[in-house]
């Protein structure tokens, strides 16, 4: 039966057959379980050395007493009080009494020994046995342990899976073996999938080891199999999420070399231990980075089992949102909003797996591809932005309601923060290098360069979707992908201020055609800096990538960085901070024409970039045609 089992892995998957009969060694299978087990007992022991026996204080928390002796040694205080106070009015010249003296004296004396006698049966005494509560304890017990296994399983199969994964790749890829398994015929997704399966198999089993335990530790701690259930299916989606990107990750590091499995694993442990800190002390879930945050299962671990990180409040998951939509509400909704956020991570880590995997040279995402992508990006950004809250409080009444403005204000520079690491991602992927510019200027731009009406055939189809063509159009597209929903909000937002306060005061201060003028800044400088990108990766040299980085940074940082240096403000010179690569530090203390004239200048910049990378190409193509006819 198990030989039967084994073929039909093999049948159904050849990939993750071998990765079992690798790594599934009895030897491997017995210190596995080893592990797993000595951890279990480990944990049950080391709860169990609190067991209140015969010595269990009184003052703690499974005495019967407790709560009684607690009441009464706390009434007390205020009484004493309440007679010293008394003391002092009789002690002083106007209302100075010895015999109502003499009798609070005594009543204060009384109930000092009351309290003293108190304390003495609370920190000073045992518990009698039969007085302590049992049932409670177990039932405390158990969540011990079934909240530290959870948190176990999330370390173990995120951070030493990542590693697990990504160490394979390295070493497949070191010794060749990856190029013998792109030959075979098995399709990119069978053979990644048997890695995601097979590699980490042995951590798989120390975790299914100790399922039974956690199971029975969560019944037993009167958690509902509907929670347990859901976390285990919340895990699992984590596990194909951080899984899927570190093979990603493994196809596109190759220089690393040794060191990519301890940067990918290392990163993971410090992203569960942020997540985890953030899930213990803040609440805040009304933002745009809550997507970010939803990628670790600890806040998800903290709405379902409330005492997980002891705190007085309950998780805040209950109010989250998605446009609007009270998704929190619902065990059902949390779980799909869970899963829909892991859902469109592993989309496109799984599309830039399959191009990746089967040419490693090749862009991670083509052109088209990223498109639907950025415009993925910005559901997610603008579906956890837009939450209902009462987020502004009046300064004047008190009052909090929800105000629009004030929400995507708030979240405004989060929001550009995330498109601007997107922007230069795309730059990145979506930029050809020199073999591919020549290969289009060859096959493609000298085809139509001389047509008249070019826009009108192939060649306009050719750089918004070829891949080999100069990623400007394309950077253009994902800019108006980007830039829409701000551009939009900054003209409608005064009509969104429904209640007339001071959400968007920056609007009356700047002005809404400047805000608009600062946008359109912002897409000739990304224009420059993608033109700038493009013409470093046409050099010969074979570290280009190295020189357009470099060129691109020392463009964006250099010349701000000098300005602050020399301490020039933007109220003394706006209009060279508007032609830096910060120019909404300038635009406030800028008059309408100076921000015309900062963009007329850029884009005249952009205009003679362009011109020169325009020759380039052509120069590209004509040299390789040149080249291959001299060779006939």
């Amino acid at each position: 039966m198990m030989l039967n089992f084994i073929d039909k892995i093999g049948d159904w998957n050849p990939q993750l057959l071998r990765e079992i009969k690798g790594r599934l060694k009895v030897f491997n299978i017995v210190i596995a379980v080893c592990l797993s087990l000595i951890a279990q007992l480990g944990i049950f022991l080391y709860q169990l050395g609190s067991y209140p026996g015969e010595k269990y204080a009184m003052s703690g928390t499974y005495c019967n007493l407790s709560a009684g002796y607690q009441q009464r040694l706390n009434s007390v205080y205020p009484l004493i009080n309440q007679v010293q106070q008394k003391i002092n009015s009789y002690t002083s010249k106007p209302n100075f009494d010895p015999v109502k003296l003499q009798v609070l004296k005594t009543q204060l004396a009384n109930l000092k020994t009351e309290q003293t006698k108190l304390n003495k049966l609370l920190y000073d005494t045992f518990c009698p046995t039969d007085q302590i509560n049992l049932q409670i304890w177990w039932r405390d017990h158990w969540e011990y342990i079934f909240l530290t296994l959870s948190v176990m399983f999330v370390f173990i199969l995120l951070v030493a899976g990542t590693y697990l994964l990504i160490n394979n790749l390295a070493q497949e890829d070191h010794r060749g073996t990856l190029n013998f398994l792109r030959l075979t015929p098995q399709s990119e997704m069978s053979i990644l999938t048997g890695k995601m399966l097979g590699v980490p198999i042995v951590i798989y089993l120390i975790v299914l080891t100790a399922l039974p335990l956690h199971l029975l530790a969560g019944l037993s701690a009167k958690f509902a199999f509907s929670h347990i259930l859901s976390f285990d299916i919340v895990l699992v989606a984590s596990c194909i999420f951080f899984y899927s990107y570190a093979l990603l990750f493994a196809l596109i590091s190759r220089w690393f070399s040794g060191f990519q499995p301890w940067l990918a694993s290392g990163a993971v442990l410090l992203f569960l231990f942020i997540t985890l800190n953030l899930s213990s002390h803040s609440t805040n879930i009304h933002n745009t980075a809550t997507w970010l945050r939803l990628l670790s299962p600890f806040d998800m671990m903290g709405y379902l089992f409330g005492n997980l990180f002891s705190r007085y409040d309950q998780s805040s998951l209950d109010k989250l949102q998605l446009f609007y939509l009270p998704l929190g509400k619902s065990l059902v909704g949390l779980v799909g909003l869970h899963l829909l956020n892991y859902g469109v991570g592993i989309y496109w880590a799984w599309q830039a797996l399959q191009r990746r995997f089967c040419n490693p040279n090749t862009a991670v995402l083509n052109k088209s591809q990223s498109y639907w992508f950025v415009g993925c990006c910005q559901l997610v950004f603008w579906g956890f932005t837009l939450q209902y809250t009462n987020n502004y409080c009046s300064p004047y009444v008190n009052n909090c309601y929800y105000d629009l403005n004030h929400q995507i204000g708030q979240n405004f520079f989060i929001i550009a923060f995330f498109n601007l690491v997107l922007l230069f991602g795309m730059m990145v992927i979506l930029s050809p290098h020199r073999q591919e510019i020549q290969d289009w200027s060859r096959y493609s731009y000298h085809q139509v360069s001389n047509r008249k009406w070019f826009l009108n055939n192939s060649w306009l189809k050719d750089v918004i979707w070829s891949e080999k063509s100069p990623a400007l159009i394309a950077m253009v597209i994902n800019l108006l992908i980007i830039l829409t929903p701000l551009v939009a909000w900054i003209i409608l937002a005064p009509a969104l201020n429904f209640h007339h306060n001071n959400a968007i005061d920056w609007v009356n201060k700047i002005g809404r055609m400047k805000a608009i003028l600062s946008v359109a800044l912002f897409i000739s400088m990304m224009m420059i800096y993608t033109t700038l990108a493009q013409l470093m990766l046409l050099m010969k040299n074979p570290k280009r990538g190295i020189w357009a980085m470099g060129t691109v940074g020392v463009v964006m940082f250099i010349p701000p960085t000098i300005l602050g240096f020399l301490g020039i403000s933007p109220s003394e010179n706006s209009l060279i901070w508007l032609l830096s690569s910060f120019p909404w530090v300038g635009i406030q203390e800028a008059a309408t024409i100076t921000v015309f004239m900062a963009l007329l200048s850029e884009l005249t910049v952009l205009t003679l970039l362009n011109f020169k990378l325009n020759r380039q190409i052509k120069l590209a193509g004509e040299s390789a045609t040149q080249a291959l006819l001299a060779g006939r």
